[in-house]
């Protein structure tokens, strides 16, 4: 296995990527982070699958992690984020298809790029994702309303007001973090970078809001429900049992993309590849082999 990491120029800016490869003949698979905002640090369990013969590339998107951030911000859209999504793809693997996994708002990328690039795909990997973001909002104030009185009203309050940096309401917000995004009781280093590559970065503020259940940003209204039916290739939705995109969502997108498969980790949150990590990798090393004989584009 060759590991090779550098910038990539995609759309006339420098994208940050690490790719473990294992050669021309095997299976490929593309990893898009959630956010908006994050970086690639937090997928690095899915690294795990080049050991077995699986090449992963993993990379920052635009405004992302390390790299460059476009200087025009009207391009801070879904829209713009597939076409990179598939320059970064052709640049990679030309005309072999290869399998896609987003995770989150990744999920989400992942989603609109198949809606419009399926036929350069073997199969998509929808990793707590979401088809709409009012559908997912609404499931998020669902778990707010479940959290302890003393959390649940910080958030309500300081939400009203705008008010975003109390302290009151940041340890509410953690609450909830280590209840559905990660119930882990330390968090990798790795996630922690993702999360403070989305702080000082201008991505996660603009495209979507103060944090994860508040979004305010550019893509709040963003939904294309009605449009996964169009997706045909082989598909697999995975999502936690406690996830903050919850069961709810995920079994939204299954229902509607035919012959699509759903897996739910008994034991997660929002990051199942940290969670449960061995089981998480099992799971997509099963789906990647089972559709990889699948002829090239």
């Amino acid at each position: 296995m060759n590991i090779r990491e550098g910038f990539q120029d995609v759309l006339g800016i420098k994208l940050y990527y690490r790719y473990f490869d294992n050669g021309p003949d095997s299976p490929k698979l593309m990893c898009l982070h959630g956010g908006p905002g994050m970086s690639h640090d937090y997928l690095t369990p899915l690294s795990d699958l080049s050991r077995d013969g699986i090449s992963v590339l993993l990379f920052d998107q635009f405004g992302c992690g390390r790299s460059e951030e476009p200087s025009d911000r009207s391009k801070f859209t879904f829209d713009y984020a597939v076409e990179e999504v598939e320059e970064m793809r052709r640049q990679f693997f030309g005309s072999e298809k290869i399998f896609m996994m987003g995770s989150s708002y990744g999920g989400a990328l992942s989603l609109a790029y198949s809606v419009k690039y399926q036929d350069r795909l073997k199969g998509l990997i929808v990793s707590g994702g979401l088809s709409s973001i009012p559908e997912t909002v609404r499931e998020m104030q669902r778990l707010i309303s479940e959290l302890p009185r003393k959390h649940r009203d910080a958030i309500r309050k300081h939400a009203e007001e705008g008010d975003y940096s109390s302290t009151e309401y940041q340890e509410a917000v953690w609450y909830f973090y280590r209840k559905h995004l990660l119930r882990m009781k330390d968090y990798p280093e790795d996630v922690m970078k993702s999360l403070e590559f989305a702080e000082k970065r201008n991505v996660y503020p603009v495209m979507n809001g103060p944090n994860e259940f508040t979004i305010t940003g550019t893509i709040k209204d963003w939904d294309i429900t009605d449009k996964i039916p169009i997706i045909k290739i082989p598909t697999l939705i995975t999502v936690g049992k406690y996830d903050e995109v919850t069961p709810n969502i995920a079994s939204m997108i299954q229902q509607r993309i035919t012959g699509s498969r759903m897996v739910v980790f008994q034991k997660s949150s929002h990051l199942s590849m940290w969670e449960e990590r061995d089981h998480y990798n099992s799971v997509l090393r099963r789906f990647i082999f089972r559709y990889s004989r699948t002829s090239r584009a």
